[in-house]
């Protein structure tokens, strides 16, 4: 393991751990209809379980509304009661052909508990990201042990690995700050 590889690998780690945020601030439901927000329901599909994404297609014909189109009709009851099981709290409707979702606008309670919710998640993605440079760390110190770098490496990888956590914490902050902004918009 060289220096630049374990730089290399902690910024990987770190855009990883990013990804993840952004899906899991997705799936948080605002005031507008969004198919992320079916991103983790699963379907009983023939006895098997299938991610909703799978299983239709969405599209969106109002702010407030979503369509699910089925690919295959035998499906609709078992995707209906999926949503109905998730904690999307919307009651979905189905004409047979499609489900269609009408998502209410959000109280200012709800408001408030949503950012709390993007709060926790962002927390645990600065966690994540600490995580990952607190493990390459000790990799980097690991190698100066060794003597295979010397203490200026070492100084000078800690400052770049330093750099590359405080630019994706700074990341998350605008990515929870953009999140709350969304969900405060009435």
């Amino acid at each position: 393991m060289t220096v630049q590889s374990s730089l290399a690998d902690a910024a990987d780690k770190m855009d990883k751990a990013i990804a993840h945020l952004k899906d899991e601030l997705a799936a948080i439901r605002t005031g507008r209809a969004s198919p992320a927000v079916l991103n983790r329901i699963s379907v009983d599909y023939y006895g098997a379980t299938v991610p909703l994404n799978q299983l239709s297609s969405f599209s969106v014909p109002e702010p407030r509304q979503l369509l699910v189109q089925p690919f295959d009709r035998n499906a609709i009851g078992a995707i209906e009661k999926a949503i109905q099981a998730s904690d999307l709290g919307i009651a979905p409707s189905n004409d047979g052909n499609v489900i269609r979702l009408s998502f209410p606008p959000l109280t200012e309670e709800r408001r408030k508990d949503l950012v709390k919710v993007v709060h926790q998640r962002t927390e645990d993605g600065r966690v994540a990201i600490r995580n990952v440079r607190r493990h390459h760390k000790e990799e980097l110190e690991k190698l100066e042990r060794e003597a295979t770098i010397s203490e200026d490496d070492l100084k000078r990888a800690e400052k770049e690995l330093q750099k590359l956590t405080d630019h994706h914490v700074a990341e998350i902050d605008e990515m929870q700050r953009h999140k709350e902004q969304e969900l405060m918009e009435v």
